[in-house]
């Protein structure tokens, strides 16, 4: 995971993610399940956190399908979220697929994910 941490800039705990979205902690634990978020353990102790670029402005939409391309791909969670947050010289001004996915880009991020598994 510290590949994963030096890709992250912040880690919520889920509380803070349900403040910032100005919900509760049942439906943050939901969008977990329908993975329109993902979450690992983090910190001492080691408590379920969520990177703050999944959430800010707001989770995004294309998360769930783009994670499914991910798992056909052969991608476990923690390796498609690495993916998701690596810088990609392939791409606009070396962005990462995540800031794709954010700017409106859906179909080349998953074309580039499916991709992955041949």
């Amino acid at each position: 995971m510290d590949e994963l941490d030096s890709l992250v800039d912040e880690w919520l705990p889920l509380p803070d993610v349900a403040a910032l979205l100005g919900t509760d902690i049942t439906h943050v634990r939901g969008m977990l399940d329908d993975v329109r978020l993902v979450a690992f353990r983090r910190g001492t102790p080691k408590v379920l956190s969520v990177p703050r670029a999944l959430v800010v402005p707001e989770p995004l939409p294309e998360l769930p399908g783009t994670m499914t391309v991910l798992a056909d791909a052969g991608y476990g969670t923690e390796d498609a979220l690495r993916w998701l947050l690596t810088p990609d010289d392939t791409l606009p001004a070396g962005g990462t697929p995540l800031a794709m996915l954010r700017a409106g880009h859906k179909t080349e991020v998953r074309r580039r994910a499916q991709s992955l598994a041949f």
